[in-house]
C-alpha cells in the first residue's frame, strides 16, 4: 500500500467526536465524581461595594464555614446521581432537558438559549432582505487591496468592547455579519471568530474596568474598585497586539490557500451565497442601504443601553428583535428579494432554526454543572468540596507558585462556572483571604482570576457565548478546540508570566 493510501486511510479512520458526544462523556465523568467526592457546603453572606458611584451587592461564601456533609454515623455523604429521576428531578439521562430549562432569563442556559434563538431569528429576517450580502459585495469592491486592514481595526474595537463594558453575548449577532464578510474576502470562519468573540474575551480577561469581571472580583475581595489601572491597561494593549498579530498571520496564510482551513468544508454554506456573483456588478439599492442603516442604529442603541443603563440579555435580545422587524418592514416596502409580509415570518423561523444546534449545546453544557449539584455555595455539592480542597493545597505552596496555581485553578474552574461575575462571587471570597495567608496581594489574586476566567472562555464548551458564535460560524466545537489549543497555550504562558511578574513587583 502506498504512503498516500495509508495517509488517506488514517484520515478516514479518525474523526473528531461531535460536540454532543464530547459533552455526553463529560456528563458521565461528572456523574462518576458524584460517587467519589463527598458533598460540601458553605455559609453565605452579602458584601457591598461601590462601582462608579452605584452600590452593588453580592452574595458570597464564607471561606471559614466550609463543612463536609455527614450522615447520622458521621460518615461523609456521597450522593451519587441516579440514571433517571422522575417528576422534575435530575438524573444522568435528564441532563439535556434540565440543562435547557435551568438558570434564568438573566444568564445561564435558558436565558442564553432564548437569546440565541431570538438573535438568530432577527438576523434571519435581515439576511432575507439580501442587504448584508449586497453590502459585503459592495465593501469588497471598495476595499480592493486593503481588505487586510479590517482585521486589526475590528479586533481592536471588539477587544475594547470586552475591556470597557464586558462584551460577550453581544459578539454573537456581530459574528453573523463578520463571519460571512471575511469568508467572502477569502478568509475563513476562524478569522471571523478571532476578530469578534476571541477579541472580546481578550479584552474581558485583561480589562481595567470590566463591570462583570474585574469590578466584581475587586468588590468582593475588598480591593478598591478600578485600582491597578496602569498595569492592567498595559496588559490589555499587550494581549490585544498579540491577538491581532496571531490573527493577521493566520488569515494571510488561509487567504493564500483557503483549503488549509479546518473550516473549509463548513464555510461552504457561506461561500455558496457568493458563487457566480461578480462583486464589481453587485446592485446596491436604496432599500439595502436603509436596512444597513437600521443595523448601524440598532448597534448604537445596544452599545448605549449596555454602557449607560447596563442592559443585559433580555433587553439586548429585544433590541435585536426590533432591528430585525424594522429591516423586514423595509424589505417588504422596497420589495428586496421580492419580500412579502410572510417572508418576515419565514426569515425569522429559518434564522432561529439555523441556531437550534448551538442553543441545544448551551443547555447540554449546563447539564454538566447540574449533574455536579450546581454552583450555589450554600447548597451541598461536589463543586464546593473541590473548591475548598484546592484552596487547602494552594495554601501550602511558595508565594509565586501559589499565585500561579490560583491562575491555573481559575482556568480549570471556568469549565464548571463560565459566568465571569458568577465565578468571581463564588471563588474570590475564598481566594482573597487565601492570598493573605500565602503572602500574595489580593490584587494579584484578582489578576489570576480575570486571566484564568477570560482566556479559557475561548475554549470551554460550557461557555454559552462561545457555543453561540461557533453555531453562527457553523463550526463544530471539536474542530475549533483542535485549532484553538495552540493559541490557548500561548495565552496561558503569557498570562503566567504576567501573574509571576505581578507577584515580584508586589502588584497592589
Amino acid at each position: 500500500m502506498s504512503t498516500e493510501s495509508k495517509e488517506f486511510k488514517k484520515q478516514k479512520s479518525w474523526r473528531m467526536p461531535d460536540t454532543y458526544v464530547i459533552i455526553f462523556f463529560v456528563v458521565l465523568f461528572a456523574a462518576l465524581l458524584t460517587y467519589l467526592v463527598p458533598l460540601g457546603q458553605f455559609d453565605t453572606h452579602e458584601v457591598t461595594y461601590e462601582y462608579k458611584g452605584d452600590e452593588k451587592t453580592r452574595t458570597v461564601p464564607d471561606p471559614d464555614s466550609f463543612r463536609v456533609i455527614t450522615n447520622d454515623q458521621g460518615a461523609p455523604v456521597k450522593e451519587g446521581i441516579s440514571l433517571f429521576e422522575p417528576f422534575g428531578g435530575l438524573g444522568i439521562t435528564n441532563y439535556v432537558f434540565e440543562g435547557l430549562v435551568g438558570g434564568s432569563k438573566w444568564g445561564t442556559a435558558v436565558g442564553i438559549v432564548a437569546f440565541i434563538l431570538v438573535i438568530g431569528g432577527a438576523f434571519g429576517i435581515i439576511l432575507k432582505t439580501g442587504a448584508v450580502e449586497a453590502g459585503i459585495l459592495s465593501m469588497i469592491k471598495k476595499t480592493k487591496g486593503r481588505e487586510a486592514l479590517l482585521i486589526p481595526i475590528l479586533f481592536l474595537l471588539f477587544s475594547a468592547g470586552g475591556a470597557i463594558f464586558g462584551m460577550g453575548e453581544e459578539a454573537i449577532p456581530f459574528a453573523m455579519i463578520v463571519v460571512p464578510l471575511v469568508i467572502a474576502m477569502g478568509y475563513d470562519a476562524i478569522t471571523g471568530i478571532m476578530i469578534t468573540y476571541v477579541a472580546t474575551q481578550i479584552g474581558f480577561a485583561t480589562s481595567w474596568q470590566n463591570p462583570f469581571g474585574v469590578a466584581v472580583a475587586q468588590g468582593v475581595s475588598g480591593v478598591p474598585i478600578l485600582s491597578g489601572f496602569g498595569f492592567r491597561f498595559f496588559m490589555w494593549i499587550f494581549f490585544t497586539i498579540v491577538g491581532i498579530a496571531y490573527t493577521w498571520f493566520y488569515a494571510k496564510k488561509i487567504r493564500k490557500n483557503p483549503e488549509k482551513s479546518i473550516a473549509y468544508e463548513s464555510d461552504e454554506y457561506y461561500r455558496d451565497d457568493f458563487k457566480g456573483k461578480d462583486e464589481l456588478n453587485a446592485e446596491f439599492k436604496l432599500g439595502h442601504g436603509l436596512v444597513l442603516l437600521t443595523i448601524l442604529l440598532g448597534v448604537i442603541w445596544v452599545v448605549y443601553g449596555v454602557v449607560k443603563h447596563a442592559y443585559y440579555i433580555p433587553s439586548i435580545a429585544s433590541q435585536f428583535f426590533v432591528m430585525g422587524l424594522v429591516a423586514g418592514i423595509i424589505g417588504v416596502i422596497f420589495k428586496l428579494n421580492n419580500m412579502g409580509v410572510n417572508d418576515i415570518a419565514s426569515g425569522f423561523r429559518d434564522g432561529a432554526k439555523d441556531l437550534v444546534g448551538a442553543a441545544l449545546v448551551v443547555g447540554m453544557a449546563n447539564g454538566i454543572i447540574l449533574v455536579l449539584g450546581g454552583s450555589d455555595p450554600s447548597t451541598p455539592t461536589v463543586l464546593n468540596t473541590i473548591l475548598n480542597s484546592v484552596g487547602n493545597v494552594v495554601s501550602a505552596l511558595p508565594t509565586a507558585v501559589s499565585a500561579w496555581c490560583m491562575y491555573l485553578f481559575q482556568s480549570i474552574f471556568n469549565f464548571f462556572v463560565s459566568s465571569g461575575s458568577g465565578q468571581a462571587a463564588l471563588v474570590m471570597p475564598l481566594m482573597a483571604p487565601l492570598s493573605d495567608l500565602v503572602g500574595v496581594t489580593r490584587q494579584v489574586a484578582v489578576l489570576a482570576y480575570q486571566l484564568g476566567d477570560g482566556f479559557t472562555n475561548l475554549i470551554v464548551p460550557t461557555s454559552g457565548c462561545l457555543m453561540g458564535v461557533l453555531g453562527v460560524a457553523r463550526l463544530d466545537w471539536g474542530k475549533w478546540a483542535k485549532w484553538q489549543i495552540k493559541f490557548q497555550g500561548i495565552l496561558f504562558a503569557l498570562g503566567s508570566i504576567f501573574v509571576i511578574v505581578a507577584v515580584l513587583i508586589g502588584f497592589k
